[in-house]
C-alpha cells in the first residue's frame, strides 16, 4: 500500500489532526461569514476610499485574497511590517487580523493607526490587540477557532469580506459564498486521503513535487492564491517554495532560467491559472510555459473551478493545502509544528 493511502500513516505522523482543519475549511468559511456578519460598526465607518490590512503569516493572507475582491471603490493594501508608510485619516480602515493577539509587528502598526482618525477594527482570540482595541473603543470580532493561524484561513479571510460588505466596499457574498462551499466540498471528496493516489490529484501533484523546489506562479485575482501555496509548503511540508507573479515576472524571473543550470532539474513550477484572467495575462502563461520547456524546466498547468472569483480561489487554497499536507508525509514531518517561528519568536521576546 502507497504510503499515502495508509490511513495508518496519518495517525503516526499528524500526531495533532492538521487533516481536521482540511476537512472542515468549507463549512468553517460559512459558519464564519455567519458570525462576522453580526458585527456591529459604529455609524461613521462610511465613505471609505482606503483599506490597510494589517497582519502577518497566517493572519494576514485572509486579507491577501480579500483584497482580490475589493472593487475600484477604495485603494487597499496589505501591510506585513512594523509603522505604517500609509496616510491615515477619517476615511481609512484599519483592520488588523493577528490570531493570537501577540503578533508583534500587528500590534505596532495597529498602535500608530489608533492615535489616528482612521477607523480600525481587529479580528483576533485576544491578546493585546484586542486590549489595544477595547481600550480605544474599537470593535473586535473574536476568533473562537482553535487552530494555528494558517488553517484558521476561514476567519482571517470571512470576518474581512463581511466588514467590507459592512462599510459598503463590496457585495453582500451570502450566495457567491455558498458556490464556493459547494465547490470546495466536491474537491474535497476527490481528494481527501481516503481516495487513493491513483483517483487523487492532490496527491499525484504532491509526489511529483517531492523532492523538488517549487515555485508557484499566479497573477490577478489568484496572487494570494500562489502566495498561500509558497507558505503552506513551507510551514506544512517543511520545504523550500517561492512564489513569483505576472505580469511582473516575465519582466525579470523569465530571464533567469539558465543558471545555476545544475539545479534545473529539481525544480518545479505551477501555473494556477483561470479563464477569467486577463487575456493578456493567459497569453503569457502561454508563452512562459514555451520558455520553461526551452529550458527544460518541470512545470505544469494547476487550472480551477468554479464560476465566482470567491469559488476560484478558494477552489486552488483547498487544493494547496492538501498538497502541502501531502508533502508533509512524503517528508515524513509532521504538518503541524513549526518550531523555527515559535524559537524566532522566543528569540526576539528576550531581547
Amino acid at each position: 500500500m502507497h504510503i499515502l493511502d495508509d490511513i495508518q500513516n496519518y495517525n503516526k505522523l499528524d500526531p495533532s489532526n492538521m487533516l481536521a482543519h482540511l476537512h472542515e475549511l468549507p463549512e468553517k468559511c460559512e459558519s464564519a461569514w455567519r458570525e462576522a456578519m453580526n458585527i456591529t460598526l459604529p455609524g461613521d465607518y462610511s465613505n471609505l476610499n482606503r483599506v490597510i490590512i494589517l497582519g502577518m503569516g497566517g493572519s494576514a493572507i485572509g486579507g491577501e485574497l480579500a483584497q482580490s475582491l475589493v472593487t475600484e471603490k477604495a485603494f487597499t493594501a496589505v501591510h506585513r511590517d512594523y509603522g505604517m508608510p500609509y496616510p491615515l485619516d477619517e476615511k481609512t480602515l484599519v483592520i488588523a487580523s493577528s490570531y493570537s493577539g501577540e503578533t508583534e509587528e500587528t500590534l505596532d502598526s495597529f498602535s500608530v493607526a489608533l492615535d489616528s482618525p482612521a477607523k480600525s477594527i481587529a479580528l483576533t482570540t485576544g491578546g493585546r490587540v484586542k486590549e489595544l482595541a477595547e481600550r480605544h473603543g474599537k470593535p473586535v470580532f473574536t476568533i473562537k477557532y482553535k487552530a494555528p493561524p494558517r488553517a484558521a484561513l476561514a476567519y482571517s479571510l470571512m470576518p474581512t469580506l463581511a466588514v467590507l460588505h459592512k462599510v459598503g466596499l463590496i457585495a453582500d457574498l451570502t450566495e457567491t459564498l455558498s458556490e464556493a462551499k459547494k465547490v470546495m466540498e466536491s474537491l474535497s471528496s476527490r481528494i481527501s486521503e481516503t481516495v487513493p493516489v491513483h483517483q487523487n490529484r492532490a496527491k499525484q501533484l504532491a509526489l511529483r513535487l517531492q523532492g523538488r523546489l517549487t515555485v508557484l506562479y499566479g497573477a490577478g485575482f489568484l496572487s494570494g492564491v500562489a502566495h498561500r501555496w509558497k507558505t503552506q509548503i513551507n510551514e506544512n511540508s517543511k520545504a523550500w517554495a517561492f512564489y513569483e507573479i505576472f505580469p511582473e515576472l516575465n519582466h525579470n524571473a523569465a530571464v533567469g532560467y539558465e543558471f545555476p543550470g545544475e539545479l534545473l532539474p529539481i525544480f518545479s513550477v505551477l501555473l494556477l491559472r483561470s479563464s477569467r484572467l486577463h487575456p493578456r495575462i493567459l497569453k503569457r502563461y502561454h508563452i512562459t510555459a514555451g520558455i520553461l520547456d526551452k529550458a527544460k524546466i518541470h512545470h505544469e498547468f494547476v487550472d480551477t473551478e468554479g464560476k465566482e472569483l470567491l469559488s476560484q480561489m478558494m477552489f486552488l487554497v483547498l487544493l494547496g493545502d492538501y498538497v502541502s499536507y501531502y508533502m508533509a508525509l512524503l517528508n515524513k514531518c509532521d504538518p503541524m509544528p513549526v518550531k523555527v517561528i515559535d524559537h524566532l519568536k522566543k528569540s526576539l521576546s528576550e531581547n
